[in-house]
């Protein structure tokens, strides 16, 4: 997913954000501890057959992942842009 080049109503300049894969990688890493924990839970409760969890989990994972990736990529760039945050500079303090 990426963003679109300029700011459609204040021609911000979208292009010199540097979100990156940051926000899959994340997105993967906390959905993946959710979807583990609930998958766990439904085991030791239902004891279901092994096709019940990856017809239930596999497709909540690709959908959860793809949904909040647009929502924390924007989140990631906003802070950057409040931040100013920048690559390979580092301010030195008296």
């Amino acid at each position: 997913m990426r963003f679109a080049p300029r700011c459609p109503a204040c021609n911000l300049d979208f292009d010199s954000f540097n979100v990156g894969d940051g926000a899959a990688a994340f997105l993967t890493l906390g959905i993946g501890t959710i979807i583990t924990i609930l998958g766990i839970v439904v085991e030791l409760t239902f004891e279901p057959a092994w096709w019940v969890h990856v017809a239930l989990w596999l497709p909540l994972t690709i959908v959860a992942v793809l949904g909040t990736t647009r929502w924390t990529k924007a989140a990631l760039a906003a802070l950057e842009y409040r931040n100013n945050a920048g690559e390979g500079r580092i301010e030195r303090r008296p």
